[in-house]
């Protein structure tokens, strides 16, 4: 049966984030000592490389040598990912590593072709972009090998209701949605995902999440 277009998947065996602790690397003056992390959006040239991507704290950063990955497929488009870069001179960066975020796009729940799901998870954190462009999520999944190649972890963004305070100010109400989808629950990994908000006219919005501990509900001030 075809998925619903809102939705995105991530297979049982999921594909981690690279990151690094401090304690990986020699402290001092060593190769990733300066090292930096940051969700952008990550632009790919006519050569479908990326060659600059603009933070979340609005800093457009240009790579000293454009950079090729597996999933920049199309040229002169913007993806959204997680960029480890050093500082070098003449406001260059220099990538180390780059891995790309899946986006999560808000539908209404009275569009839902199937029944809402809220199969738990393990919720890390939950945070707003100093851009405001983006809600971004870190979650662990319970996952593990499988001989059913079907077996994906279905995920969206699913807008419950809107409320309409005193002062005329209002709330968009999200709920995640999650189907474990037949996937095994032997670990956890860790997966992120962005939620654009530039196109709504909400005030705020609230994010619902069902983990194993019970419901967890974050809201944020987006104007």
């Amino acid at each position: 049966m075809k998925r619903p277009s809102f939705l995105f998947t991530i297979s049982a065996v999921l594909a981690t984030l690279f990151s690094c602790t401090q304690d990986a690397y020699e402290k001092g003056e060593g190769t990733y000592s300066l090292m930096q992390a940051d969700f952008v959006e990550a632009h790919s040239n006519s050569s479908k490389q990326i060659d600059q991507a603009l933070t979340d704290d609005g800093l457009m950063l240009s790579l000293q040598q454009p950079m090729t990955t597996a999933w920049t497929t199309t040229a002169d488009t913007v993806y959204r990912a997680v960029l480890y870069y050093n500082k070098v001179e003449d406001g260059k960066v220099e990538a180390v590593s780059c891995s790309r975020v899946s986006v999560a796009f808000i539908t209404p729940k009275d569009s839902l072709t199937k029944d809402m799901k809220t199969d738990p998870l393990r919720m890390e954190s939950v945070w707003l972009a100093k851009s405001r462009r983006y809600l971004n999520v870190g979650f662990y999944l319970k996952s593990g090998p499988t001989d059913d190649k079907e077996a994906l972890h279905h995920l969206g963004i699913v807008a419950d209701t809107t409320i309409t305070h005193a002062d005329g100010s209002n709330t968009l109400h999200l709920q995640l949605y999650h189907d474990q989808g037949g996937v095994p629950e032997y670990y956890s990994q860790r997966s992120y995902v962005s939620i654009p908000l530039y196109t709504l006219k909400a005030d705020s919005v609230s994010l619902s999440i069902n983990t194993y501990e019970g419901i967890v509900t974050k809201q944020f001030c987006i104007k």
